[in-house]
This record gives structure tokens, sequence and C-alpha cells, in this order.
């Protein structure tokens, strides 16, 4: 059973996201997610079972990308008990791991040497009753050891950037990582949102998703 993944799809790609935005990436979209975010783009990996999958499958897709940067993403992967005993392999062989997490799940048994990419969700996701305030605190221990983990806020109005903004400045989260904020498609404008962001002086990364730049129409596999 620890080895057993439901897998929405596994695809190669530019990553459009993170401090990586722009590099060559495998990714692992696993299935599933416990949050109903109202401007989900991934919405498949929960209304879609997805198909079942061992590490060991994995691992041999993985084969045609021989030292790759990896993404494990969803969904929410931690709610799957095997993408431990994966991240376990994905370093083994030699890959760079990212995990990307909707924050309202414990991060403490993720490797140091696996980057995470935690979520905190603004008030207008619906979601922000659901974030895992411990989780801050304990990504901030593992930048302090050499993590080199991020925090992205999706932002989808102006509301969503003074909340994302006041928490960023009271938690001094750009003292010790690196804070994404990226708007969300139809809903926030990018020229906006960077006005704002510089505005307010926050040392804040203004993150476009590059693969909706380069492939405005497709939904997955990107």
């Amino acid at each position: 059973m620890g080895d057993n993944l439901q897998v929405a799809e596994l695809f190669y790609s530019i990553q459009g996201e993170s401090t990586r935005a722009g590099l060559p990436c495998a990714f692992i979209r696993l299935s599933g997610c416990n949050l109903r975010c109202s401007w989900c783009d991934s919405s498949y990996t929960w209304q879609e079972t997805g198909r079942a999958m061992t590490s060991d499958g994995i691992m041999s897709w993985l084969a045609a990308y021989p030292g790759s940067l990896v993404e494990i993403t969803g969904g929410e992967p931690l709610l799957q008990e095997g993408v431990y005993r994966l991240m376990e392999r994905l370093q083994a062989a030699g890959h760079e791991v990212l995990l990307e997490s909707n924050g309202s799940l414990p991060l403490d048994r993720v490797p140091l040497a696996v980057s995470i990419i935690m979520d905190i969700k603004c008030p207008g996701s619906g979601m922000a009753g659901h974030n895992l305030a411990a989780n801050i605190d304990l990504l901030a221990k593992r930048c302090r050891q050499g993590g080199r983990d991020e925090i992205k806020f999706v932002i989808s109005s102006e509301e969503d950037f003074a909340w994302a903004a006041g928490l960023t400045e009271d938690r001094g989260l750009t003292g010790w990582c690196p804070v994404l904020f990226s708007p969300v498609r139809d809903r926030m404008d990018p020229g906006r949102l960077a006005g704002l962001i510089l505005e307010r002086q926050l040392r804040v990364r203004l993150q476009l998703q590059l693969h909706t730049l380069l492939w405005p129409e497709a939904a997955r596999g990107v």
C-alpha cells in the first residue's frame, strides 16, 4: 500500500512557476485534493480517478529524462502515503525534487533536500481557513537548516493582495525564503498586481505562469 499512487498525469515540460521557472522539468501530478479553491485550474485531479501506478512505474517513465528537475504536484500530493517513498527514490536517483503543496497538511515528513513550494490560501480562494499555521514555522526552520523552500500566494483581487502583503510583513516571510505573488488569470491583472507590489515596496517575486503564456489553450500536460 505504501508504494501505490493514483496519478493524474505524467509529462515533461517547461517549469512555469517558482524560482525555477523556465527550466525543463518532469512533472508527476498526483490525483486527489482536500480543498476546492474557487479559481482551481486542475480540478480534473479530484474529479477523475487517475491511474494506479507504483513508484517503479513512475521511475521507469522518468528514465527517459535522466538527471531532470522533477516536480511532484496535484491536487494535493501529500494525501497519498506513497509520495514519501517516491520522494526517497527520486532523490536516490540524483534528481532535484520540488514538492508543491496547498499548505493544509503537515509538512514535517518531507525530506529537507526536497524543495517545498507551499501555498498560503488567500480569502478569495474560499479556503483560507484551511491554512496550517504550523507549516510557516516549519518552513522557517527548514530554510535556516539549508532548505530551499518557497511560499506562494495566489492573488485573485486587491483584497487578496492586502491580506497576503499583511501576512508577509507580519511574519517576516521574505527574511528567510522566496515569496511569490501569482495573479489568477482572468481575475487579477498582472500589471495591477505589479503596481501594488511596487507601491507597498514588498520584497516579493511577481510570478506569472510561464506555461499559460507559452501554451494558452492547453489545460493539461504543460
